[in-house]
């Protein structure tokens, strides 16, 4: 086992790691970015074989390099966006190491910084930054019991609709993953049911223009929190086949059965909460306020932008919204599988320091960690809305290399050494 010594240790080389990477570079300062798999491997073996980018390629990038092979308005493959970063890493010159886990990770007793257990010996640091990324491990809500007798996957773990066996489909969550999921197994041919929980839902494009651009334009990119009540609420909006808005209404028109929240499993029947309206009505709301909001910056800034006026036109609401199901037999349905896409939980039980709240999650300003030295990069709303997507990690990682570097500057500063640099007086003043 090996041994080695380094100023800023960043664990994980997917986006986040990449752009810390750069950052730190561009300041000069030393560093290592260990990572279990290869770098950006959620990208590649962690999403479902159709997946592509919900940004458009010249938007959703970072700004040093464009996508290889993807119009600026299109929408990379989850290969495509994995290769990118292999890409870029090797741009920079990113000091990454594959295949090596960080096990653990503590404080230095006695003196500054820290020491990381790996797979293949120690490192020590003086800052260490937590770059894995939201994605750690998937949640499964403990709703239906395994003596159900249905196939229950995490979309983390589905990849086609050949995966599952021959039936019909529920599919939980209402967010990008959940709804282009299911719209997939109906294309196949399944039977599905999607359980739609609160969810924000933004038009594809508008007016000629991205939802990405219209977000820019209006200043949303920059909000530092969710409203209240909205911190878990997911943002639906597909990439898929040259990118669309997600209109439920028209899902359901297809053929796929809405329902409420999935709430219980019992004696053979899967029940469902009276918030299918709800949240349709929740989701149209924000849909048709961002499409306002857009007119009015068209109309204040005099913009020649084609009009769409079919665009803030609902169709009526389907049965399955009016009288909806709150219970499914699930032998009468012929159900035979379940696809949770309900989002994941962080995973930090390698970080044995005092920067974790007592659920697990981080606590942090920013990415700046409650324990001294610790950096957290990665996280949604880590310092705005944008943080979700690709350019708002490598923005977020600017910010903390800045941070670490005005650190280094402290550590550095020496009373004597600062008087020998201090200028000698020319003379007494008249």
């Amino acid at each position: 086992m090996s041994h080695q010594e380094t100023e800023v240790l960043v664990v994980g080389a997917g986006q986040a790691g990449v752009a810390m990477s750069e950052h730190l570079s561009a300041r000069g300062v030393p560093h290592l970015v260990l990572e279990r798999d290869r770098i950006a491997e959620r990208w590649r073996t962690g999403r479902w074989d159709s997946l592509v980018a919900n940004g458009p390629a010249w938007h959703d990038r970072f700004p040093g390099l464009e996508f290889d092979g993807v119009s600026p308005d299109g929408f990379a493959t989850k290969d495509q966006v994995a290769d990118y970063f292999a890409r870029y890493a090797e741009m920079i010159g990113a000091p990454i190491r594959c295949g090596v886990e960080v096990t653990s990770v503590r404080r230095l007793p006695g003196r500054p910084g820290f020491r990381a257990e790996t797979s293949e010996g120690t490192v020590d640091a003086r800052y260490v930054v937590a770059a894995t990324g939201p994605f750690q491990r998937p949640v499964l809500p403990a709703v239906v019991p395994p003596e159900a007798g249905l196939h229950q996957i995490h979309s983390s773990d589905y990849r086609n609709p050949a995966q599952l066996p021959e039936g019909a489909v529920l599919v939980v969550g209402a967010g990008s993953s959940g709804v282009q999921i299911a719209d997939e197994l109906h294309r196949a041919g399944r039977r599905v049911y999607l359980a739609v929980g609160p969810h924000d839902r933004p038009p594809r494009r508008y007016r000629g223009r991205d939802f990405v651009w219209w977000l820019g334009v209006l200043d949303k990119w920059e909000a530092s929190a969710p409203p209240q009540g909205a911190e878990h609420v997911t943002i639906s909006v597909s990439g898929a086949r040259g990118g669309h808005t997600v209109d439920f209404r028209s899902l359901a028109a297809s053929g796929i059965q809405l329902l409420g929240r999935a709430t219980g499993y019992a004696d053979g029947t899967l029940r469902f909460a009276e918030d299918l309206g709800r949240n349709i009505a929740r989701g149209d709301a924000d849909y048709l306020s961002l499409l306002e909001e857009a007119d009015a910056y068209v109309e204040r800034n005099g913009l020649d932008l084609p009009e769409e006026p079919e665009a803030h036109r609902l169709a009526p609401e389907p049965p399955c919204v009016t009288d909806p199901l709150l219970e499914l037999d699930v032998a009468e349905a012929g159900l035979a599988s379940v696809v949770w896409a309900t989002g994941y939980a962080v995973d930090y039980g390698w970080l044995e320091v005092d920067a974790v709240d007592e659920r697990g999650r981080p606590r942090h300003q920013r990415g700046v960690s409650s324990e001294p030295g610790v950096y957290f990069l990665g996280l949604p709303w880590q310092s705005r809305r944008g943080s979700s997507f690709i350019w708002g990690v490598w923005h977020d990682a600017r910010y903390i290399a800045d941070h670490i570097e005005i650190q280094r500057g402290y550590q550095r500063y020496s009373p004597a050494e600062a008087e020998q640099r201090r200028p000698a007086r020319s003379g007494a003043r008249a």
